[in-house]
């Protein structure tokens, strides 16, 4: 009984990821090229940089804050 449960929790978890995962846009900036962009993916710290301080819930908030950062003007 507890393995069907652990297996039905696993599959659903698995099919659940990436709906959680498109949820969130960074405001980063390129280290080449200096422009900022709205991303879905965590920036690296490499290529590109966090240009804001926190991670938003759609891309119309991201992009309003693309607008205000003062390192994105």
């Amino acid at each position: 009984m507890i393995r069907k449960v652990m297996i039905t929790a696993s599959v659903a978890a698995f099919f659940s990821m990436p709906a959680f995962a498109a949820t969130q846009y960074w405001v980063a900036k390129d280290a080449t090229t200096k422009k900022c962009s709205v991303v879905s993916t965590k920036p690296d710290g490499k290529k590109l940089t966090d240009a804001g301080t926190k991670a938003y819930a759609s891309q119309t908030n991201a992009d309003k804050a693309l607008k205000l950062l003062k390192d994105c003007k």
